[in-house]
């Protein structure tokens, strides 16, 4: 497709985005998109929700509520949008994405962000071999297919807070047992980024503007991204360095502290025995073994480079959001999650 420029558009062309209807504006990263979206003050976000849902939004977001057994209300929701993004927790109806990327298409919605948030979905094999790259694929390709919308993925690789708290099948740390699990010699280092971190992305993309106004302007656009990446990230940090943090922010000794290595290539294959025996604990290994690979899967900043600075994002404060994840896990929030 050949550049275009917004000084060439028909008049009555908007550079921008103002609507913005989010999926999922209550959940685990969305509440987090809004906060952002919000704090930027340069849209009219709608929170896109099932019919008779009590879920209350921030305030300054609209609602509205839909039927996704009736195309025509998901459609007539999103009339008028400028960009859908799409957030879903892995229990969501597999036909749920691909039913509002058809409604996007007929409402005629031109840009969405699909449920990516991520790692490299560019590097296809890695994809295949945590699952989850093939149907993340058809979705970005059916997009494309129905011609009507352009899509951009959000590659922010892991949740750090999440991961970290999480259990010792995502960044390997039991704050209970005070035991870490590193894979490799615990050096192999991974893009993360944290749910704020994650929200200001999706924002300050949003907040570009959508063409550049001539062939003379050189600053970021959303038309940079159509149909491709955006890579962000709040930390580029290998184990060892998330175990210095969590000593610092704990007080805690190395000697307080056991540490078992494991190859991340033997520890994937340990996942994929675990979860095909129907645990799913093992899905969680394989994926977070799997972005240890010395292939640059989880570490896309040293292969593809980072979109921090386009988009304007923040140094952050490493402690902080180690805090953050031994809060999560000494609080329960992972307390569902049987047997990760």
């Amino acid at each position: 497709m050949a550049q275009e420029y917004a000084s060439k558009q028909p008049q009555g062309f908007k550079n921008k985005i103002e609507n913005v209807a989010i999926v999922g504006a209550g959940g685990q990263v969305g509440k987090f998109i809004v906060e952002a979206l919000l704090k930027n003050g340069k849209h009219k976000i709608t929170a896109i929700t099932r019919g008779g849902s009590t879920k209350k939004f921030a305030e300054g977001v609209h609602v509205k509520e839909v039927d996704y057994d009736d195309p025509a209300s998901l459609t007539e929701a999103l009339k008028g949008q400028d960009a859908l993004v799409i957030t879903m927790g892995v229990m969501a109806p597999p036909d749920q994405q691909t039913k509002l990327v058809e409604a996007a298409a007929a409402a005629g919605v031109p840009w969405v962000l699909p449920n990516e948030f991520g790692g490299d979905g560019l590097n296809e094999q890695a994809g295949k071999e945590i699952f989850l790259g093939p149907p993340k694929k058809a979705v970005r390709d059916h997009i494309e297919k129905l011609g009507k919308s352009s899509w951009i993925g959000i590659a922010c690789g892991f949740w750090y807070e999440y991961s970290l708290g999480g259990g010792p099948y995502r960044y390997g740390f039991d704050f209970k047992n005070k035991t870490v699990t590193m894979y490799d010699d615990g050096t192999g280092r991974l893009d993360t980024s944290t749910w704020p971190q994650t929200g200001r992305e999706v924002a300050n993309l949003l907040g570009l503007k959508v063409l550049p106004e001539d062939e003379h302007d050189k600053s970021p656009c959303l038309a940079h991204f159509r149909n491709t990446f955006v890579f962000g990230s709040s930390f580029t940090i290998s184990q060892k360095e998330m175990l210095e943090s969590v000593l610092r922010v704990t007080g805690d000794s190395a000697d307080d502290w056991k540490v078992t290595y494991v190859p991340a290539k033997e520890a994937y294959q340990e996942g994929m025995k675990t979860f095909q025996a129907g645990n799913r604990a093992g899905f969680a290994q394989v994926l977070y073994s799997r972005s240890f690979f010395p292939d640059g899967f989880g570490n896309p900043s040293s292969t593809r480079g980072l979109d921090n600075d386009k988009l304007g994002l923040p140094k952050e404060d490493l402690d902080e959001f180690t805090k953050e994840g031994i809060r999560l896990r000494m609080s329960g929030y992972f307390n569902n999650e049987e047997g990760i």
